[in-house]
Order: structure tokens, then sequence, then C-alpha cells
């Protein structure tokens, strides 16, 4: 009996997924969509080959739209209205979609084919948005697996941006890969240097983007962003700063701190950097250098697990923990943070705890 049921979902199965291989076959080769028209804000028309993802087609047009995961739909961020021609949702676009933004026919741009004349509508700015090409001028090992890479603006040759803003980085076909793909990366850098672009990107294992930063890029290299994206700067206001980051999170952090010493800010800001072991620590003389040009900055890192050769004296424990032991209170404070959902949504906690309002949790998740 039991081996029966087993058969019989096995074969049920097997069966859903020929169907769905049959479906994704018969989309990509048998349907022709011929063009569709894309009509974007009532002002601006184009078209394009039908049958090919929303975020694609506008890439193609020179309409660039964030995507922190380079259109794999795990990460939610490409949401554009579609007011006419949306059809049905995918399942794939169900799950970043609220029950509010399906009344405003918000949809998932990578997951959205355009297969008939479609009108959307994006935020102005976001025609601001600038494709640069550059070249990378250094790069340098920050730690065993975070690299700096730093780029100089070829065409157009200067980037307006805000301290605490990502680009979107375009990774050439190799063997990872058979097609140009982007992946968004956080700046580093101060926004007074206009003609430059740093990164600091981590290697994860089998990452598109991350595998050819660290085993293919070369100084010299012509790299292809465009940017600048987000909503996570700092804000315009006389409260204290506690800033929170881990890992590849340094770069908007850092971003946002140079910012505020360019700028002669007297505002006081707390920078809590959590690591496991010494290893894994950077930057940490150009923090203590900031902690020179601003009377009222504190640089705080951590280890989680000090490993017995760092003969670390610092602060230990999670992130989170030493942020509740060294604040008292922060309900009159406003914070920035930047990692991984799991640490972010850590953070939101204690600050949460310590009296600061959500409204004042500003943070940039790693997807």
């Amino acid at each position: 009996m039991l081996a029966t049921l087993l058969v019989s979902v096995l074969v049920i199965t097997l069966i859903a997924i020929v169907l769905a291989l049959l479906m994704v076959i018969a989309d990509a080769t048998v349907g022709n969509y011929g063009t569709a028209k894309i009509t974007i804000n009532s002002s601006k028309e184009f078209e394009v080959q039908g049958g090919q993802p929303l975020l694609k087609a506008l890439n193609g047009e020179g309409v660039f739209i964030p995507s922190a995961c380079g259109g794999r739909g795990s990460c939610g961020l490409c949401k554009v209205a579609v007011l006419e021609g949306g059809g049905n949702y995918l399942p794939t676009e169900l799950p970043w979609i609220s029950e509010e933004e399906k009344k405003n026919q918000i949809r998932l741009s990578c997951q959205f084919k355009v297969k008939n004349d479609i009108a959307i509508k994006i935020p102005e700015e976001l025609f601001s948005v600038r494709q640069f090409t550059t070249k990378v001028e250094s790069l340098r090992d920050l730690t065993h697996d975070i690299k700096e890479v730093k780029l100089k603006l070829i065409e157009p040759t200067e980037i307006d941006m805000k301290a605490g803003q990502f680009i979107q980085f375009q990774v050439p076909e190799y063997e990872l890969t058979d097609e140009p793909v982007y992946r968004a990366y956080s700046m580093a850098s101060v926004p007074s240097d206009i003609t430059h672009i740093e990164l600091e990107i981590r290697l994860v294992p089998n990452g598109i983007c991350t595998t050819y930063v660290h085993k293919h890029l070369k100084e010299g290299d012509t790299v292809i962003v465009n940017g600048p994206y987000g909503e996570f700067f700092l804000r315009d206001t006389e409260r204290d700063i506690i800033c929170i980051a881990g890992g590849s999170g340094m770069a908007p952090v850092k971003s946002i701190l140079l910012d505020m010493a360019d700028k002669g800010s007297k505002r006081k800001a707390r920078y809590f950097f959590g690591a496991r072991s010494a290893r894994d620590l950077f930057l940490i003389d150009e923090m203590r250098e900031l902690e020179t040009r601003m009377e009222n900055f504190k640089f705080i890192p951590a280890l989680s697990e000090p490993a017995p050769e760092d003969k670390w004296e610092g602060e230990v424990g999670l992130i989170t923990d030493v942020v509740g032991r060294l604040t008292e209170n922060a309900s009159e404070s406003e914070a920035y943070l930047c990692g991984s959902p799991g640490m972010i949504d850590a953070c939101i906690k204690v600050l949460r705890d310590l009296g600061m309002p959500d409204e004042r949790i500003y943070y940039d998740k790693f997807s």
C-alpha cells in the first residue's frame, strides 16, 4: 500500500515537472508574440520584442528599474504599475505583491512578460538613472572574501549620487551565465568624488557576479553599471545616529560617514560593526582615522566568535547584543542598518526595545 502511494506521488510529480518544462519551452520557442508597445507615464512610447520580461525590455531601452537580485524574482524591488494590458498575476509574483498593491496594479517587472501592448507607470526619478561605462582602476582584498573594486567613470564622466545608494553591476557572459546579468551593490565612495564608484563585494559560493569579480575581473577591465538607486541615505536632521552593519554592509555606511566628515557634520554618530573573527574585520584604520576627523563619531567593532590567536580586547558577542548593552535610550535617535535580512530584523527588534520608532529606522537588506 505504501509502495503504491509513493509510486503514485512520484508519477504525479514527474508529470507536473514535464508539463512545466513543456510550458517553458513552448513559451520560449513556439510562442511568437511579435512586437509590443510599452507606454510609460503616458509620455514615452517604444516597441519591444514580445515575450520577454518587462524588466529586461525596459533595460534594453535605457530605462532602468532597481533590482537587487538581478531579475531572479527574489528581492521584490522591481515593482511597476501596469495600468493597461497586465493580465493575471503569475505565481512567482504573488509572494511580493500585497493586496493593496494588487488594487494599484503593481507587478514584479522581472516576472511579468510583455506579450501585448501595455501602459505602465514608474517614478519620474528613474528617468535620471544613467548607464555608465567604467574602467577598473584598482582591486584590493579587504578580507579573505571581500574585495574592494574602484571604478573610474569613462562615459558619462560624472555621477550624482547620495551617500548610501546603490548601482547595478553588469556581468558579461562567462561560464556561469550565457547572457549579461545585473547585480546590485551599494556604493562605498564619498559623493563628492563624482568621477569614481567604489564597491565592496563579498564572495558568495557560485554567485554569478561575485565569482566573476573575485576570479575573473582585472584592473583595466571595462565594466558597465547603471544607477544610482535607492532610498537608503542619510536624512537631513540633527538627531543622533546609530549605524549597524556586518560584512560588506560596511559599504553604504562608510559612504554616509565619509559624506558627514566631508561636510563637517557635528551630529553624534556611533557605528557598530559586527564580524565573526579578526580575519573578517576590515577598514579599521580608516574608521579610526574618521574618529579623529569627526569629534562626535565613535566606531565600535565587535567579534561574535573571536579566535584565541586574535587576542581580541574589544567588544564580544552578536552585534545586536553589543548595541543593546551600550545603548541606554534610542527614542530620540535614528538608525541606518545594512546586512542580511536576519541581522536587520534582529537589529530592528533591539532598536524598538530601546525606544526607537520604526519610521526612524532605515535599512538596506541583502537579498
